[in-house]
């Protein structure tokens, strides 16, 4: 099973950054950064392949990059400008997903 692990999440004001990493115990062509807000369903914010291409959900825009270092089978997520409306758990995985999850990073936006 490949393991995924997430980190870099934490609590900021309303347009601050934050910076996520996952790093992944193999290499993963396309991968991707999910979020999960509290009784809402988990969907995708920020995807890359493995040529670099990148697509992001609607909701994040302008405000989030997604970038990679392939040598170190590391993903980030670089959020700027963040709403309230960021508050979830996020999670890396490949792209499609994986039928499993890491334990996710816990990214709270609140004054």
């Amino acid at each position: 099973q490949v393991q995924l692990v997430e980190s870099g999440g934490g609590l900021v004001q309303p347009g601050g950054s934050l910076r996520l990493s996952c790093a992944a115990s193999v290499s993963i062509d396309s991968m991707a950064w999910y979020r999960q807000a509290p009784g809402k369903p988990r969907y995708m914010v920020a995807q890359i392949g493995g040529g670099g291409s990148t697509n992001f959900a609607d909701s994040v825009k302008g405000r989030f990059t997604i970038s990679r270092d392939t040598a170190e089978n590391t993903v980030y997520l670089q959020m700027n400008k963040l709403k309230s409306d960021d508050t979830a758990q996020y999670y890396c995985n490949a792209y499609p997903p994986f039928g499993y999850w890491g334990q996710g990073t816990q990214v709270t936006v609140s004054s």
